[in-house]
């Protein structure tokens, strides 16, 4: 697939009225990256070629749209880009102005550019979706992954207490990030070790989200952002109803263990959504969150990152540094 990838010139973006021309510095890597080149999305976002890609970025605004109020050239800011209008992996960038935040002054554009798609989409699943609460029960998968490093320290942050599983590794890392019981996925089985969880998220799918609904408690939630989305949560895209069918039959394993083990089930489309990530900046700002990241590659090396994203060998974030 990273055949299809090239790099080369396009013509630099002029800014809508609501929009920021961003100077890119640096862009993470993400699953969605892998999927969007793949086409698996395809039905749900139809992107015309040819196409950028990059989801998430830190740079410095060179430009604004006729109607931004929130932010003037200069200003420095992160953001995940808009869900139809994606476009990091490049010197500039259009950002809506509503999805994005000022970078938080303590970290460098690689640091940031690493947090606003995992970020936002911990802070989803665990507060949107799962309403976590202090002293709540919340099992965490993958947590050296992008997402995981930053949902555990979300769910600590929240007061719950957190379990992870992880390579052996990766045990001191998210010890460090705030896991209180780590289990090792490759010696141990987490349905055995754990039950009354009260939320949890699953960043891997098949055997793995099948198993999970077997340690919540009744009435709790499991929240999935692996595989193909249900068609609740693409109902803000415009998405043909064969394809929304499509989708519900996908998910008939999922909704009936979560009638069985009486929890709820839900599939996570992460949404961008500055005031958001703007609350992520403070705890970024006040040490209380942390970015964790793997490799960082220039530009020019985009397909050396985007397969070494998809070899699921990174701990943490692959970031992309623009020169």
């Amino acid at each position: 697939m990273n055949d299809a990838v090239k790099v080369g010139f396009l013509p630099q973006p002029n800014p809508g009225p609501h929009d920021l021309l961003v100077r890119v510095r640096a862009a993470s890597v993400n699953p969605v990256d892998l999927a969007i080149r793949s086409g698996r999305l395809k039905p749900i976002l139809p992107y015309k070629l040819p196409l950028i890609l990059g989801s998430d970025l830190s740079g410095e605004v060179v430009a604004v749209g006729s109607a931004v109020t929130r932010f003037k050239p200069g200003d420095e800011i992160f953001a995940r880009l808009d869900k139809d209008r994606i476009g990091s992996f490049a010197e500039y960038a259009l950002v809506s102005e509503d999805v994005a935040a000022l970078k938080p002054s303590n970290l460098t554009h690689v640091e940031a550019a690493s947090i606003p798609l995992v970020g936002l989409t911990a802070w989803q699943a665990l507060t949107d979706l799962g309403h976590v609460k202090a002293g709540q029960k919340v099992l965490i998968q993958a947590g050296a992954g992008g997402v995981g490093s930053v949902a555990i320290q979300l769910a600590r942050s929240l007061g719950a207490e957190v379990a992870t599983t992880v390579s052996q590794r990766n045990e001191a890392l998210v010890r460090d990030l705030g896991a209180q019981t780590v289990i090792d996925y490759r010696s141990q089985q987490f349905d055995e070790l754990l039950s009354e969880q009260d939320f949890v998220l699953d960043t891997q799918g098949g055997d793995v989200l099948a198993r999970s609904f077997k340690v919540l408690r009744r009435g709790g939630t499991l929240v999935t952002i692996n595989g193909a989305p249900t068609s609740e949560a693409v109902r803000d895209y415009k998405v043909a109803w064969p394809v929304q069918l499509g989708l519900t039959a996908l998910h008939l394993k999922d909704f009936r263990l979560a009638r069985q083990h009486h929890v709820t089930f839900k599939y996570l489309f992460m949404r961008p959504d500055g005031q958001q990530l703007g609350m992520l900046g403070k705890m970024l700002q006040e040490g209380t969150l942390r970015p964790v990241i793997d490799r960082v590659f220039p530009l020019d090396d985009v397909r050396q990152a985007l397969a070494y994203s998809e070899s699921g060998r990174a701990t943490g974030k692959v970031v992309i540094k623009v020169p």
